[in-house]
């Protein structure tokens, strides 16, 4: 299923919390990407900070992306706690 990516917001630990075109608030967690390419300079916390909406998906300032249909089916939804913080 493809969903765009309306909102992202950096969170502790290394997660995203993305808002999808439907609404749906997840959490994906990007710790198993930060040894792989453009992602292990993510590990800067300045730099993962940087995340913004680039089009549909993600984008951080060293140009790194994730396809939004990897964000959706590789998220879970989000703890309302955490949709407040």
């Amino acid at each position: 299923m493809y969903l765009a990516v309306k909102q992202v917001a950096p969170k502790e630990d290394y997660k995203l919390l993305l808002t999808f075109e439907n609404g749906e608030k997840r959490l994906f967690d990007m710790k198993p990407y930060l040894d792989i390419g453009l992602f292990k300079q993510l590990k800067d916390i300045k730099l993962f900070n940087t995340v913004k909406i680039s089009f549909d998906t993600v984008e951080w300032a060293n140009h790194a992306d994730i396809d939004p249909e990897v964000l959706y089916e590789q998220s879970e939804p989000a703890d309302s706690k955490l949709v407040h913080d």
